[in-house]
């Protein structure tokens, strides 16, 4: 049995109730996956990485994954980049619609496109929640169930697959309806309620655009949510 947390964008209230759900199902020791995006457009993002850290230190099974917002978010930090290839939108990590700015004001860092106050937020940031993201890996693979932010390719083995797939690939990943050696959970692409499609479970159930956070608990492939009503079957 293992329990997984979608995307929490910045949410500390989100996940605290997310953690609470998941202690009352299994306990304190259950083991959790937090499938990434951590940060971003939630006005608590520094917040959470401290929950995050505390839950380590204190020796929970936890595993955080890397995603795309939590790699932008450094890619500011470590190289004052606003601006990705990746964004398709064509917006900016400090657009309002990114939420870039949120995050470095929970740092107490004030910043905009015009001026992105980048030392300001070096200076800010402490060097252990920089470290902690550096450290995040992008998959997590226990016997047939693949955690992941984004998906993968699913034309490629997974010693093959692109890093920057893992945390932005949307379309050749969502399309695919075939089965798969795994049963993949990941976030990434918000939904209005996290869905069980078959080959993969998406759990972005769009905390990061007002809505709920759900997580989840597997038990083989079979999925249910935790709910204000207790354990509710996802299926397909």
């Amino acid at each position: 049995m293992i329990y997984a947390v979608g995307d929490i964008h910045g949410h500390l209230d989100k996940l605290d109730q997310a953690l609470a759900r998941i202690e009352a199902d299994g306990g304190a020791e259950a083991p959790v996956v937090f499938l990434g995006d951590l940060v971003d457009r939630g006005p608590a993002s520094c917040q959470v990485i401290d929950r995050l850290l505390e839950g380590r230190a204190a020796g929970r099974d936890w595993t955080v994954l890397l995603g795309n917002h939590d790699r932008l978010f450094l890619d500011f930090l470590e190289e004052g980049r606003i601006w990705s290839e990746h964004i398709k939108s064509g917006v900016s990590w400090l657009n309002p619609r990114m939420g870039g700015a949120v995050t470095l004001a929970s740092y107490g860092v004030e910043a905009s496109e015009e001026a992105p106050a980048l030392e300001a937020a070096r200076a800010a940031v402490p060097e252990a929640h920089q470290e902690f993201l550096r450290s995040l890996p992008r998959l997590h693979e226990v016997g047939d169930l693949l955690f992941v932010h984004a998906g993968i390719d699913p034309r490629k083995p997974l010693d093959w697959q692109d890093p920057v797939d893992l945390i932005w690939i949307r379309d050749r990943f969502l399309s695919y309806r075939d089965p798969l050696p795994w049963l993949v959970v990941h976030g990434h692409s918000a939904v209005d309620y996290p869905e069980h499609c078959g080959n993969r479970v998406n759990l972005d159930g769009g905390a990061g655009h007002g809505r709920d956070l759900i997580p989840a608990v597997i038990e083989g492939r079979e999925v249910s949510l935790l709910t204000d009503r207790g354990r509710v079957a996802l299926r397909p």
